[in-house]
C-alpha cells in the first residue's frame, strides 16, 4: 500500500487524539493503576481492529439500506456514554466496580467500539480514504486493521500511563471525586457533537 505513512498517521492521530476510550482508560489507570487496567486496554484496541475488518468487509452497507439502524445504534451509543459518564464521576473509583479493584474488563473494552460515536468516524473515515478500486480490498482492509492495531496499544497505553502518574496524587477522596467528574465532564463534551446530530439533523 503505497499510502502506508499516510495510514500511520492517520491511526497515531485518531488514537491519541481525547475520546471515550482515551477517558475511560485513563481514569481506569487513576482508579486501580496500569496492571488491573491492561484487559480493558487490549479489549479497546483488539475490538477496534475487529470493527475496522468489519466495516471494511461491508458491514457499513448495511447502514446504507437501513439508515434507521444506524440511528438506533447512534441513540443507543450516546446513552450507553452518558451511562458511563455517571458511573465514572460516581463517588466510588469512576470504571472500578463497588469494590475498587476492578475496572472494565476486555470484552467490555471490545463491544464499547460499536457503540463509540468516535470510533466509527474513524473506522469509515480510513477505509473511505486509504483504499481504492485498483488493489486486493481484503489485503488493504487487513493492512489499515493491523496499522490501527499496532498504534493504538502505544496511543492509548500513553493515557493509561497518565492515569497511572495521576494515581499517587488522588490518594485522598476529594481529590479522586473532582478527578472522576472532570472525565465525566470530557466524556459528556465528547458526544455533544453526536447529541446535536441526532436532535438537529442535517
Amino acid at each position: 500500500m503505497d499510502s502506508l505513512y499516510a495510514v500511520v498517521l492517520f491511526a497515531i492521530s485518531a488514537s491519541v487524539t481525547p475520546g471515550p476510550n482515551n477517558i475511560m482508560v485513563m481514569s481506569a489507570g487513576a482508579s486501580v493503576g496500569i496492571r488491573k487496567s491492561l484487559p480493558l486496554l487490549m479489549g479497546i484496541c483488539v475490538g477496534f481492529t475487529l470493527m475496522l475488518l468489519l466495516v471494511g468487509l461491508g458491514f457499513g452497507q448495511l447502514f446504507t439500506r437501513f439508515p434507521e439502524l444506524h440511528m438506533f445504534i447512534k441513540c443507543a451509543g450516546t446513552l450507553y456514554l452518558l451511562y458511563l459518564a455517571w458511573l465514572i464521576a460516581r463517588p466510588t473509583d469512576g470504571m472500578a466496580d463497588s469494590n475498587g479493584t476492578r475496572p472494565f474488563g476486555f470484552f467490555k473494552g471490545a463491544l464499547f467500539q460499536w457503540v463509540n460515536a468516535k470510533a466509527w468516524v474513524v473506522a469509515t473515515g480510513a477505509i473511505a480514504a486509504f483504499t481504492s478500486a485498483g488493489s486486493d480490498p481484503f489485503e488493504q482492509h487487513l493492512v489499515i486493521a493491523l496499522t490501527f492495531f499496532i498504534v493504538s496499544f502505544p496511543c492509548v497505553g500513553l493515557w493509561l500511563l497518565c492515569g497511572s502518574l495521576l494515581k499517587r496524587w488522588l490518594a485522598n477522596d476529594l481529590a479522586r471525586r473532582r478527578f472522576n467528574q472532570v472525565m465525566a465532564a470530557l466524556l459528556v463534551l465528547s458526544v455533544v457533537p453526536v447529541i446535536r446530530e441526532i436532535l438537529i439533523p442535517a
